[in-house]
C-alpha cells in the first residue's frame, strides 16, 4: 500500500484560516481607509472658552471639513485634565474618540502619585498642532508694570498676592511654580476650573497675577482689562512685540505649552497616518494658518513620533520643576 503524505500548506482547515485571515485584513484596511464612516469625539480636558478649547475647535473643524465626519469637541474637565485624559484612554481604539493634547498630560505624569494610567504607554500621539507662550499679566490695579517691578512688590507682601491658574497640572500652573522657584517670591496659589472664570475673577480683580496661555488672554491685553508683564517663551511674541520675555529679567526663564492630538493605544496606524496627514494639511492651508497665527504661537507640523518626542520631553523637563519646587498639588 503506498501512503501520499499531504503536501505542506494544502491542509483545508490551514487554507480556510489563512483566506479568513486575508478577508479580516482587508476589512481591517478597508476600516482604515473609508475612516470616518461616523461623527468623531475631540475630547478637551477643559470648559470651553480657553485655549485648548479653541485650538481644538479650529483644527476640529478642518477636519470635519476634510473627512466629511463632523469632529465634536466634547469638553470633559475635572481633576486638572485627568478626567477628560481617562475617558479617551477607556475608550474603543478605532478612531472615533480622540484627546487633545496639552501640557496637563506631561505635567501631571508627575504631579499626580496615584494616576490610574500612565499617558505615555496608554496613548499613541497622532500629531502636534502648536506651541504658544503664556501671559505673565496682572490686573490693572497691581502696581507693578514690568516683572523687576512685580518682583519687587511680591517680595514686599509674601503670601498676599493671589496667583491664578487653568487648573492644577496646567502649564499656566507650573509656569508659576517655575517663576517662584527662580525668583524666591511668595504667592498663594488659586486653581480654577479652566482659564474661563480664571480671567473673569483676574479681571475684576479677585486674584491679582496669571501665567495664562496666550490665546485666551490676548483679547483681554488687547482691551486694556489685563496688563501684560511679560512673555514666559525665550523670543518675544510677534503678537505683542513690545512685551519682554521673563527672561529678561530672570535668566533662563522658559514655558511654553503644546497642542496636539492622540489616541487610545492600539488604535490602527492607518487611522493615526491619515489623521496626522489631514492635520498637518491643515497647518499648511493659509486660512488656518492664520487663524493659528492669530493666537500668537507657532506650529508644529510632523510625524506621530516626532509629537511623541515633545510630549516625552515636556515630561522630563516638568518633572525636574516639580521635584525641584517640591510642589504640591492643591
Amino acid at each position: 500500500m503506498r501512503i501520499r503524505w499531504a503536501r505542506p500548506g494544502r491542509s483545508p482547515l490551514v487554507a480556510a484560516c489563512c483566506a479568513a485571515a486575508l478577508v479580516l485584513l482587508g476589512l481591517e484596511n478597508s476600516y482604515a481607509v473609508d475612516y470616518p464612516t461616523r461623527p468623531v469625539h475631540w475630547v478637551v480636558g477643559y470648559p470651553a472658552g480657553g485655549t485648548t478649547d479653541i485650538i481644538a475647535r479650529l483644527v476640529g473643524q478642518w477636519l470635519s471639513e476634510r473627512l466629511g465626519q463632523q469632529f465634536i469637541i466634547e469638553n470633559k474637565p475635572g481633576a486638572g485634565n485627568n478626567i477628560g485624559t481617562q475617558a479617551v484612554i477607556n475608550a474603543p481604539p478605532d478612531g472615533y474618540t480622540v484627546l487633545l493634547v496639552n501640557p496637563a498630560n506631561a505635567i501631571n505624569a508627575t504631579l499626580y502619585q496615584k494616576l490610574p494610567f500612565n499617558f505615555l504607554r496608554d496613548t499613541a500621539p497622532v500629531g502636534g498642532i502648536m506651541r504658544v507662550p503664556n501671559v505673565m499679566e496682572v490686573n490693572p490695579a497691581v502696581p507693578a508694570k514690568t516683572v523687576a517691578e512685580f518682583i519687587t512688590y511680591a517680595k514686599a507682601n509674601p503670601g498676599k498676592i493671589n496667583w491664578a491658574s487653568s487648573g492644577n497640572g496646567t502649564s499656566v500652573h507650573l509656569s508659576g511654580e517655575l517663576f517662584k522657584i527662580m525668583t524666591g517670591v511668595d504667592l498663594t496659589h488659586v486653581p480654577y476650573r479652566g482659564a474661563a472664570p480664571a480671567l473673569t475673577d483676574l479681571i475684576s480683580g479677585t486674584v491679582h497675577v496669571m501665567f495664562d496661555n496666550m490665546p485666551s488672554s490676548l483679547p483681554h491685553i488687547k482691551a486694556g482689562t489685563l496688563r501684560a508683564l511679560a512673555v514666559t517663551t525665550a523670543q518675544r511674541s510677534g503678537v505683542l512685540p513690545d512685551v519682554p520675555t521673563v527672561s529678561e529679567t530672570v535668566p533662563e526663564y522658559e514655558a511654553s505649552a503644546f497642542f496636539g492630538m492622540a489616541v487610545p493605544k492600539g488604535t490602527p496606524p492607518e487611522i493615526i497616518e491619515k489623521l496626522n496627514k489631514e492635520i498637518n494639511a491643515g497647518l499648511q492651508n493659509e486660512k488656518v494658518k492664520a487663524r493659528l497665527a492669530d493666537l500668537g504661537g507657532s506650529l508644529i507640523p510632523g510625524t506621530p513620533e516626532e509629537f511623541g518626542k515633545v510630549v516625552a520631553d515636556e515630561t522630563e523637563k516638568w518633572a525636574n520643576v516639580i521635584r525641584t519646587g517640591n510642589v504640591p498639588l492643591e
